[in-house]
């Protein structure tokens, strides 16, 4: 039974994104915090309760990271519609992840893909996630500051910046090269 927990969260986590957008788009900020701030525990929970009762799956190790992206560029885009966030930074979250799906298919490809995240794409997460929670909490309860968002609006250029970076050169070391 607690080895499909990690996995029941992470649906719980894929079904929140439409209600997120739903939440942000009608200006209900409020309960777009609390919603996101449950989805990202959720996040938290899954992959400890994974760990702890060793009950990771490759699905998990599949699902995980696209219910992530989904949450998060989904929370991007209507938080930049709303006028929250700027386009420049949305452009760059979702080339970064256009970038992470490629890298994804050329392992697969070449027979090497292994679904483990690169530490600074864990710490990118986190970023994105705090910025997210930040915007939120600014337009909601009002438990944040426009410094405070604009400081992470910054933390998130880099950490998106770096862990794209990451990727590249990880593709560039591991990929065999072809005889032609």
């Amino acid at each position: 039974m607690v080895r499909h927990v990690p996995n029941a969260l992470t649906v719980l986590r894929l079904l929140a994104v439409p209600v997120l957008v739903w939440l942000i788009a009608t200006g209900r900020m409020s309960a777009a915090f609390w919603l996101f701030l449950a989805a990202g525990l959720t996040d938290a929970v899954d992959g400890a309760v994974a760990r702890l009762c060793n009950a990771r799956t490759a699905l998990g190790a599949w699902l995980d990271p696209l219910a992530d992206k989904a949450l998060l560029v989904a929370a991007f885009v209507v938080l930049w519609a709303g006028g929250y966030l700027p386009l420049w930074l949305v452009v760059l979250v979702v080339l970064r992840d256009v970038l992470i799906v490629l890298y994804a298919v050329v392992y697969v490809l070449a027979g090497a893909f292994s679904a483990a995240p690169l530490f600074i794409s864990k710490i990118n997460t986190a970023a994105q996630i705090a910025l997210a929670a930040l915007v939120l909490a600014e337009a909601g309860p009002g438990w944040a500051t426009a410094t405070a968002v604009e400081a992470f609006v910054t933390v998130v250029a880099v950490t998106t910046t770096a862990s794209g970076a990451a990727y590249l050169m990880a593709v560039g070391r591991k990929v065999p090269a072809r005889d032609t």
